[in-house]
């Protein structure tokens, strides 16, 4: 039978084991929980948000996606307007080196379905704010930098998928109408009438194809036949022919492009014309006194003024000359003349003796 000290031991053991086996324990949850090591430092760092966005309080803290520690405190404060919610994060302070005044936060979810945690950014920082690079300390507060949660992507995309929804009801309608075979799509699947004459058009057009390529008919022989190949060569040769000789300034465009007396000719007829310009407007010549002659054109206008009143008075019948052109019996008489004249030459002609005796007379 044991004796009191030996259960007394026992005793004392199965106490020990059970502390021992308590304290490992609530080791391995404590790191377990990803909380910073009992055994390193930290330091504590702030950040203001509009909404929690699904963080908890042990909620992990990254840096450029490594774990350097966890949220502390959430909690709603009253003197941020706009941003009330209040993020106090525990940081081991080997990764301190690597954090700055001017590093961003952001809430961010690992995955559609996974849990909020903190990243930290230290990657872009505020050149222009130089107290933004220096290394952060216990108690600072860093910018952060607001991202859609999955509830805002969810929410902005309900019209979308509205709309979708609207789409996918006018299409089956659409695909409903086709299959009762009415409109223009409706008759082309269900008419077999309609097949039945693509069907002819394409043998037709198989035959047509392949009389194509029998070389038979103008297509045919434009494709089959290389006559049609030599001739456009042919002429490509002439025509290079033609512009080489026009290169070198053989023929009339050749000389025309390449012989500078043209220009020469023409730069000089330019100079002779803008000299007569000058003489003219100058008032020198007779067409220089016609343009800037005043009384010459007074002369000019009279003399035309009568002229036209000449020629009214012609036109009118008046005079001789307006007689003559007015009157038709001077055209009568002057046609009956003529007439009577041809009959006379014509009457010599056949009876030359009637017209041409001469008879001479003895006194």
């Amino acid at each position: 039978m044991a004796t009191q000290q030996q259960v007394r031991w026992s005793q004392l053991r199965v106490g020990l084991t059970v502390i021992f086996a308590s304290i490992v324990l609530a080791i391995l949850i404590f790191l377990m929980s990803g909380s910073t090591s009992i055994f390193s430092r930290s330091i504590r760092l702030r950040a203001y948000f509009d909404n929690a966005g699904g963080l908890r309080e042990g909620s992990t803290v990254r840096l450029q996606g490594v774990d350097i520690g966890n949220i502390d405190v959430i909690r709603v404060v009253q003197n941020h307007n706009g941003t009330p919610v209040e993020i106090v994060m525990k940081v081991n302070t080997k990764y301190q080196s690597q954090l700055y005044k001017g590093s961003t936060v952001t809430i961010a979810t690992e995955g559609v379905l996974g849990g909020s945690f903190i990243d930290i950014d230290s990657t872009k920082l505020d050149k222009t704010r130089p107290n933004y690079q220096a290394q952060a300390q216990n108690g600072d507060e860093l910018p952060i930098v607001e991202h859609p949660d999955i509830m805002d992507i969810v929410r902005s995309s309900q019209s979308t998928l509205q709309n979708i929804q609207t789409l996918v009801q006018r299409v089956d309608r659409i695909v409903s109408t086709i299959e009762s075979g009415q409109g223009s799509i409706g008759k082309l699947i269900n008419d077999p009438g309609l097949y039945n004459r693509l069907n002819t058009t394409l043998a037709q057009v198989q035959g047509m194809v392949g009389d194509i390529s029998a070389g038979k008919g103008s297509i045919g022989k434009l494709i089959e036949s290389d006559e049609m190949y030599q001739k456009a060569n042919a002429a490509i040769d002439k025509l290079n022919n033609i512009v080489d000789q026009i290169n070198s300034g053989q023929g009339t465009i050749g000389k025309f492009i390449k012989d500078p007396s043209l220009y020469n000719n023409a730069n000089q007829t330019i100079t002779k014309a803008n000299k007569l310009i000058d003489d003219i407007n100058a008032g020198k010549g007779a067409i220089g006194k016609l343009t800037k002659d005043e009384e010459f054109a007074r002369k000019l206008d009279n003399t035309m003024t009568k002229v036209s009143a000449l020629v009214d008075r012609l036109e009118a019948g008046e005079g001789s000359a307006g007689k003559l052109l007015r009157d038709p019996s001077l055209y009568n008489n002057l046609d009956q003349g003529l007439v009577e004249v041809r009959e006379l030459v014509k009457a010599i002609r056949e009876n030359p003796k009637k017209y041409l005796t001469i008879h001479f007379r003895v006194f």
